[in-house]
């Protein structure tokens, strides 16, 4: 029996944002116990960094084998197996006797967690076309970022009412629920993936890809865009607690503006990309974003560093970021419809490894170098922007 003259079954949006959310809601939603834990394990801050760097390398790595994994044998079933993974590793981190036991759980949550990510996408470009496909993520993305935009205040109220193991309680919950309607609701939209040329292997995918120059400019400007906001979340709770004196739920309370903002330049690109295109959107966005990096780098080195000045000129990146990375992600998984679930997991990939890279940076220099999340900010930032300029001066000498 073959699939191949059968028509995807276009998912819910309710579904594609629930199994998009649990990952970033895993990420955010602990930020605000981070500098806690240094003390209640006695450990440095560097070693309680790896909470955070390890999930994002288990995200980026885990893409790799849920992309083209997908392409051969389905999104579905990899997608139910991942969220279980991240109920077990949640329950696991929830009761974690060590702060060894608790990084492992964390690398694991993030290997189940990655799974909604890349293949919600990959579920959107195989019912969608190219543009709409970049409206569809940028919606889903504005729905979804309502979880991680309340994340750092829920963390953060129930790290000081309750302790941080409830974070894990909570995302257990909510993960077996989230598997729960995968199972019983979530349509298999991979339907042609036993036609010839589908389901290529990791590397032969990549160097097909990568041979495409149009893939490598995407990937790159979403690997810089990202970092800007890793080496934040890297940096920004070490300067509101330790530099500044400030609480937990004030650093939660204030990340709500990152949020919106995200979300609003989501809306933003949902509306408009099918009008004025891909490529123009992420420039306006990389432009938007670089304007928010070096703002914060300007109120760091004058001496004007505060909350507002810290998180409102990230607002303002989180805004670009809204712009380029739903047209990014759309661009990217577009090159060969042949090899979606690829390029999904290699540009996601992209995105985890350069900012797993710049926040574990971030944290390991701070405390000697406490204003160096502002100087990656920047130069990510500026880096994001050239490579889109050059990616787009080459495309149009082609």
């Amino acid at each position: 029996m073959t699939f191949a003259a059968a028509e995807p079954v276009r998912p819910s949006y309710a579904i594609l944002i629930a199994i998009s959310a649990v990952g970033p809601l895993a990420l955010n939603i602990f930020m605000p116990s981070m500098p806690g834990l240094q003390l209640e394990f006695g450990v440095t801050y560097g070693v309680v960094q790896l909470t955070l760097t390890l999930y994002l390398i288990g995200m980026a790595v885990c893409q790799l084998v849920y992309g083209p994994m997908s392409d051969r044998v389905g999104r579905r079933p990899m997608l139910l197996g991942g969220l279980a993974v991240f109920v077990a590793a949640s329950l696991m981190a929830a009761v974690a006797p060590t702060i060894e036991v608790l990084i492992a759980a964390r690398l694991l949550q993030a290997l189940g967690g990655a799974a909604g990510i890349v293949l919600a996408r990959a579920m959107v470009r195989d019912v969608f076309d190219r543009e709409t496909s970049a409206s569809v993520i940028s919606y889903i993305t504005m729905a979804f970022v309502v979880a991680p935009m309340i994340a750092p205040a829920l963390g953060g109220l129930l790290d000081q009412h309750l302790g941080w193991r409830w974070d894990f309680w909570l995302l257990a919950g909510l993960g077996a629920i989230v598997l729960a309607a995968a199972w019983r609701f979530l349509p298999e939209t991979h339907v042609t993936r036993n036609n010839a040329g589908t389901g290529m292997g990791l590397i032969s995918g990549a160097a097909r890809l990568f041979a495409l120059p149009r893939f490598r400019g995407y990937t790159l400007v979403l690997a810089f865009t990202s970092a800007v906001f890793f080496a934040f979340l890297g940096g920004a709770p070490h300067i509101m607690m330790d530099v500044l004196k400030r609480t937990p739920m004030e650093y939660g309370a204030w990340f709500v503006t990152i949020s919106a903002g995200y979300m609003l330049g989501n809306f933003v690109s949902g509306r408009f990309t099918r009008r004025l295109g891909i490529d123009r959107m992420i420039m306006t966005g990389c432009a938007i974003t670089t304007a928010g990096g070096l703002l914060c780098f300007a109120a760091a080195i004058t001496g004007m560093l505060s909350p507002a000045t810290l998180f409102l000129p990230m607002c303002l990146a989180a805004l670009g970021n809204g712009l380029t990375i739903p047209n990014g992600t759309a661009g990217a998984i577009s090159v060969d419809p042949r090899l979606t679930g690829a390029a999904a997991g290699w540009s996601g990939f992209s995105q985890m490894a350069c900012g797993a890279a710049a926040s574990q940076l971030v944290g390991s220099l701070q405390g000697h170098w406490p204003f160096a999340v502002f100087w990656f900010m920047a130069g990510a930032s500026v880096l994001a922007l050239g490579a889109h300029l050059l990616s787009a001066q080459k495309a149009a000498a082609s």
